[in-house]
């Protein structure tokens, strides 16, 4: 049961509070199928909105949305996929917003808490490759691209650690929602591009994945396959209901990963990752890197320790990455 679940299954219900509850929402395929998703687990934990007009969900287009042909740390940072959907939230014309996890700033904006994180997805990059790709090498995963080969991305974290391990590639920027990424792979724009393997699964498209990357070979970034709902401070009745349907291991590995973040205090030109995952014993592994774009520089260090302290975990990782990285890599 999630944790703040009431007896039976089901979330004490909030029955006062005027109806419809509004969500915000991205208008991507996979940020309507999370933010569907979410809603489904919600009328399943609290069953007296089943049979009520509970839920209205507003699309909002966010300044990262609509700007494509610059890198997010260019024209602001990934705060951008969110900016636009906290104005409403803060000013009350939504109730509450939906967000993959790894889209949403360290610091949130005043007024605003990160309420419940759901259970994680795959966390894992993948590799998608054009037609022909060999099969790859267990142990070595980037064997199956080509010499020379031109690879597509939008993100830093991914470009460092793909050059870090085979700098005769090509790394060109590319960025949209899943489905324009795979029809600019298909058009020959690249040769190959690394998404999400959590984006791939949730929209059916897990078959183009060529090759699945371990994450301590690729460390995804910081909350990377978690979905996670904000929602004004001061709701507190909200929030109460949302802590229903919290599960308990990704809000775990998300503390780690987003003190790993704030400890950091990189910009958005700074490659990050961070990966917490928990153990059988039930204690927490966190991994984190620090990179040069260009690969040049790459520094991968592991920490582990009980689950609750989990915030611990990650500031230590991070100042201890922080102190033997290069000053200039964390300026802006």
């Amino acid at each position: 049961m999630p944790a703040g679940a009431a007896p039976g299954g089901a979330v004490k219900p909030h029955a006062r509070r005027p109806l419809p509850l509004r969500v915000g929402t991205r208008g991507s395929p996979l940020a309507l199928w999370q933010t569907r998703t979410f809603l489904e687990l919600v009328l399943h934990f609290c069953p007296v909105l089943r049979n009520a007009k509970a839920f209205e969900e507003h699309v909002i287009a966010t300044s990262g949305d609509r700007i494509q042909d610059r890198r997010l740390a260019d024209i602001g940072g990934k705060g951008l996929f969110a900016k636009e959907i906290h104005e409403a939230l803060l000013d009350g014309r939504i109730d509450f917003a939906v967000h993959s996890l790894k889209d949403l700033e360290t610091e949130l904006p005043p007024g605003i808490v990160l309420a419940c994180t759901l259970k994680r997805e795959d966390a894992r990059d993948s590799l998608v490759l054009g037609p022909g790709a060999v099969v790859a090498d267990v142990a070595d995963p980037f064997s199956a691209i080509p010499a020379g080969a031109r690879i597509g991305t939008a993100s830093l974290r991914r470009q460092a650690q793909l050059l870090h391990a085979r700098p005769d590639l090509q790394v060109e920027m590319i960025r949209g929602n899943v489905g324009s990424r795979l029809s600019k792979l298909a058009a020959g724009e690249c040769d190959g591009t690394l998404l999400a393997l959590a984006g791939l699964k949730r929209l059916g498209l897990e078959s183009h994945a060529s090759v699945v990357l371990d994450p301590e070979a690729m460390v995804p970034a910081a909350g990377q396959g978690i979905v996670g709902v904000t929602v004004r401070a001061a709701d507190t009745e909200l929030h109460e209901l949302l802590s229903g349907i919290e599960d308990r291991a990704a809000r775990a590995v998300s503390r780690a990963e987003r003190a790993l973040l704030a400890a950091l205090d990189g910009s958005c030109r700074t490659p990050i990752g961070g990966h917490a995952r928990l153990l059988p014993n039930g204690e927490l592994h966190l991994t984190g890197l620090v990179a040069r774009p260009d690969g040049s520089f790459l520094l991968k260090r592991s920490l582990h320790g009980a689950a609750g302290e989990a915030e611990r975990i990650g500031r230590e990782l991070g100042e201890s990455l922080r102190a033997d990285s290069p000053a200039d890599i964390f300026i802006s």
